[in-house]
């Protein structure tokens, strides 16, 4: 009974000081490259940006900001736990909107973080870490297809966000191509699917449901919870978006807006609905003390035809070899830009490293919070930077993996890759015959010049590290943790040594 009170005591306490928190509105676009946006490119990003270029002016860029893997599943759960996506059961590739969830509900999230400090949570968007659906009689559903009466549309749906630390959640399953073709609203479907569409995958839809309206119905709900929120109240909004990732479909108001063609219009659309999202923050007067971050859970796709984009002059990926699924930088290296007029002064910028995995500690820090033992294993803050500050970290570097599950280390200026190419979808061959790549990313930040050869000292010492934070189930100082999966080779990629 003590503790009980102990405990209820520490959250009072906790809420008492809630009005002082910082709101925070972190926005998530869907394969949108570092060189989409046009101040973070601005010799070679066409497509205008607006919005996200007022947003860098009046708050921090960082410059070398990277997703935990170059696709958008692993990338979803390392933002939500801090912890490395590799280090769960899914070790390479996605999941698809009938798979099982991929975080179980006693693992703590950024959103059960920030409930323990008071904080109202909300999430409007794509979700894509699997859902407990189930068959009409009972057994859980997996995969990429089900048949429209393939799936009890009026059951609970267990697991989700609504299970993981969100109040509210209003949004899809998984990624715009993929079925099922369907809003759920907390932890039920709004409706059911009665017929079949096929947005690039074929699969059970509403009958209502049209891939070109859901980037605004996004906007509009993200807006709608914002505008319910109360002084006073700290709230925390998770808006993953389903752009410019494909379907590439945006709307007839922006088609043409561009002249770069239409995933050029998708990111102008996107542009404009992070601007809706800021608009409502400052229209209810939350602007000062409201953390707005917007980032991307990886590079450019091919499917932008990017080759079409460079030669009408639009680097999507800016300067970085490779994209989306990829293991160079091309495929992970992405905007991040954070605006927080009481704490950030504008047009700043760091330089530092930093992982989507770190908003777990960075929120922790910033309310006054801890991470237990067991959570956010691969996780620091970055909030001293916020107040120009150098980031202390007990994290020796940065892991990026590739859709295949390939791996890199990036530790200072010096970048590892365990594999002799792309380790995604780019198929290109390697200048130098080694069984691995090994670059100066200061002098060569395009990774063309493979030093392996030259400087097998540090390749090893930076290898040395990277098993070192795979065995010990975490990157970060703390008890050693285990990973859920018996057996991880970060060396699987090193053919032929």
């Amino acid at each position: 009974m003590k503790r009980l009170i102990l405990t209820l005591l520490a959250g009072i306490a906790g809420v008492a000081h809630a009005a002082d928190l910082p709101n925070i509105v972190y926005i998530l676009a869907d394969d949108l490259g570092y060189g989409d946006v046009q101040a973070l490119n601005p010799e070679n990003g066409k497509i205008p940006t607006p919005q996200l270029d007022k947003l860098a002016a009046e708050g921090m860029v960082f410059t070398d900001a990277h997703s935990s893997s170059s696709v958008c599943t692993p990338t979803r759960y390392s933002i939500m736990t801090g912890r490395y996506n590799w280090r769960s059961r899914k070790q390479s590739g996605v999941l698809f909107g009938f798979d099982q969830p991929l975080i179980p509900t006693d693992r703590m999230t950024v959103a059960g973080l920030l409930k323990t400090r008071g904080y109202r949570t909300g999430m409007v968007g794509k979700w894509h870490l699997g859902l407990g659906l189930r068959t009409p009689d009972g057994k859980p559903t997996k995969g990429k297809a089900a048949k429209v009466d393939g799936v009890d549309w009026s059951a609970r749906i267990e697991g989700g966000p609504f299970d993981l630390g969100f109040d509210y959640w209003y949004g899809i399953a998984a990624s715009l191509d993929m079925p099922p073709y369907i809003f759920i609203e907390n932890d039920r479907f709004v409706g059911k699917c009665t017929t079949t569409k096929a947005f690039h995958r074929k699969g059970p839809a509403h009958a209502d449901f049209e891939a070109v309206n859901v980037l605004d119905e996004i906007g509009r709900k993200s807006v709608e919870f914002i505008g319910k929120q109360k002084a006073g109240q700290p709230f925390f909004l998770y808006v993953p978006l389903t752009s410019p990732h494909a379907p590439i479909v945006p709307t007839d108001d922006w088609k043409g807006k561009s002249k770069l063609g239409l995933y050029g219009d998708f990111v102008m659309q996107t542009d404009a609905v992070v601007g809706r999202i800021t608009a409502a923050v400052e229209s209810a007067d939350f602007s000062a003390n409201t953390i707005i971050i917007v980032t991307s859970d990886n590079g450019c796709s091919k499917v932008a035809d990017i080759p079409a984009l460079k030669q009408q002059g639009h680097f999507p990926n800016a300067r970085f070899r490779g994209s989306k699924s990829d293991i160079w930088d091309g495929g992970h290296r992405v905007p991040f830009i954070v605006r927080w007029p009481a704490g950030v002064k504008a047009g700043s910028s760091c330089a530092e490293t930093i992982c989507l995995t770190d908003l777990m500690a960075t929120c922790a820090e910033l309310t006054g919070g801890n991470v237990p033992d067991n959570a956010g294993e691969d996780s620091v803050s970055f909030a001293p930077a916020l107040k120009g500050g150098p980031i202390v970290s007990s994290r020796k570097g940065v892991v990026h993996h590739s859709v295949s599950g390939q791996f890199a280390y990036r530790m200072g200026k010096w970048k590892i890759l365990l594999t002799k190419g792309s380790g995604g979808w780019t198929k290109e061959a390697m200048a130098v015959d080694a069984p691995a790549q090994f670059y100066d990313m200061e002098a060569d930040p395009g990774e063309q010049k493979n030093l392996y050869h030259s400087n097998p000292e540090v390749f090893e010492r930076l290898l040395a590290q990277l098993e070192s934070d795979v065995k010990r189930g975490r990157s970060t100082a703390g008890p050693e943790q285990k990973n859920d999966v018996a057996r991880i080779n970060p060396r699987k990629g090193m053919r032929g040594k």
